[in-house]
């Protein structure tokens, strides 16, 4: 299209009219001067960028619309974004969290676990869902709460699940232990961590309730 076609746009939410016209300038105006228009609604010169809403007298003559908007904002400054290089490896977790004026969460020994462990309440079978041991699942569950909502901790390696709760989960060690455990993170009640020598299991937020 020629550099003089324009499209004329104007919408009205609260009267649910939109409005679009295309073409030769001359012919839009006149169209737009017929319908009642002129006073309302933006041209818009076909292969520029819209006009804004707020630049001033934008249909008063041609020049005018091919200003620029005025809404555009300042110009990007690079100079004020702060750039921070450190080797890699060499990012001191706790000295950051300390300059935010956060601490980490707490860390429950295993003889301090095991004792709040032990001063539960008896927690009901799992009811209504596949288990293979419903009291077992039970108690793990509540070893979860307990860590999550007292500890402040997501997971807990698993040697920690089985020196603090093994007698409660139906005397599950070692390989057993694991087996089950990745069983119900199958199951989706269960997330599974992987930290360096150790593995680490923490609930589902749906299980957990």
């Amino acid at each position: 299209m020629a550099s003089s076609d324009v499209r004329f746009i104007f919408r009205s939410d609260e009267t649910d009219v939109n409005v679009t016209i295309e073409g030769k300038r001359e012919w839009v105006e006149r169209i737009v001067d017929e319908l009642g228009l002129s006073d309302v609604g933006s041209f818009i010169p076909l292969g520029q960028n819209p006009l804004a809403q707020n630049q001033p007298d934008a249909q008063d003559d041609g020049d005018d619309v091919l200003s620029p908007p005025l809404d555009m904002g300042p110009e990007p400054d690079p100079s004020r974004i702060p750039v921070v290089r450190r080797p890699i490896g060499e990012l001191n977790v706790e000295v950051e969290i300390e300059k935010i004026g956060l601490e980490p969460p707490s860390r429950n020994d295993v003889f301090e676990l095991m004792d709040a462990f032990s001063e539960l309440d008896e927690p009901r079978p799992i009811q209504g869902q596949m288990s293979v041991d419903p009291m077992a699942e039970a108690w793990l569950r509540e070893l979860m709460r307990l860590i999550v909502r007292e500890g402040a901790r997501t997971a807990l390696a698993t040697e920690t699940i089985e020196e603090v709760a093994s007698a409660k989960l139906g005397g599950r060690t070692g390989v057993e232990l694991s087996v089950w455990l990745e069983s119900l993170f199958a199951a989706g009640k269960l997330v599974k961590i992987h930290g360096g020598d150790a593995t680490g299991w923490g609930p589902s937020p749906r299980w957990l309730g």
